[in-house]
């Protein structure tokens, strides 16, 4: 029995009977050529980043890619969405969680993975593992930018959703980043330097606010 789970701007999401199918979809808009181009390029993409994280830690494992349908079909991971159960842990619980998730990013820019979109939507707690999913947006990049980048993404994703348990979370995974990362002092000097650059961004759109109402 199939079963639509998720859909976002790209892909659906089906769950059938314990494999997880994501699809890519048309679009309406782009030449039908240019079209079935990038939606197999971008599943190619996908499946073989994926592939690679899966022998560094816990990645739902891909069981078919189907380049025709612009499909992969891959274990369905049964868990906690951390999106969903982070804020109710208790402490403990929490700091294992947290240590497990600066390991995981440690681990894939090491390798010189770029997640692309580290948010609490796309990890889950199953079996006292943290897995990592929809590797979507994902790229190869030695860039300590980049690296810096998706750090930045995992820190406003967490003050948003998690606010209130936001300073803690963050500093237990980026300690656990520190010490299984040996290029991370760089990286994250490198994402001091991307929040200044948004600091400044917004002062600057803050002043020509106050200009426009004078």
């Amino acid at each position: 029995m199939e079963k639509e789970i998720g859909r976002g701007a790209e892909a659906i999401l089906i769950h059938s009977n314990g494999i997880l199918i994501k699809k890519r979809v048309k679009k309406g808009y782009r030449d039908e050529k240019i079209d079935f181009f990038l939606r197999k390029t971008r599943t190619r993409k996908e499946s073989k980043i994926m592939q690679k994280a899966n022998l560094l830690f816990s990645v739902p494992k891909i069981l078919q890619i189907n380049e025709k349908n612009n499909e992969i079909k891959m274990e369905f991971i049964k868990g906690e969405k951390l999106s969903d159960y982070f804020d109710k842990y208790d402490k403990e619980k929490a700091k294992i969680v947290c240590k497990k998730i600066g390991e995981n990013i440690a681990k894939l820019h090491n390798s010189e993975i770029i997640h692309g979109d580290l948010t609490t939507s796309n990890m889950i707690f199953s079996k006292n593992m943290v897995y990592f999913i929809d590797f979507g947006l994902s790229f190869i990049s030695q860039k300590k930018e980049d690296k810096a980048v998706d750090l930045h993404l995992l820190k406003q994703a967490l003050e948003s959703k998690h606010f209130k348990n936001f300073n803690f979370f963050f500093e237990e995974i980026i300690r656990s980043y520190k010490e299984n990362y040996e290029q991370s002092k760089e990286i994250l000097m490198q994402l001091e330097k991307v929040e200044n650059r948004g600091r400044y961004k917004q002062k600057k759109i803050s002043r020509k606010n106050k200009n426009k109402k004078l």
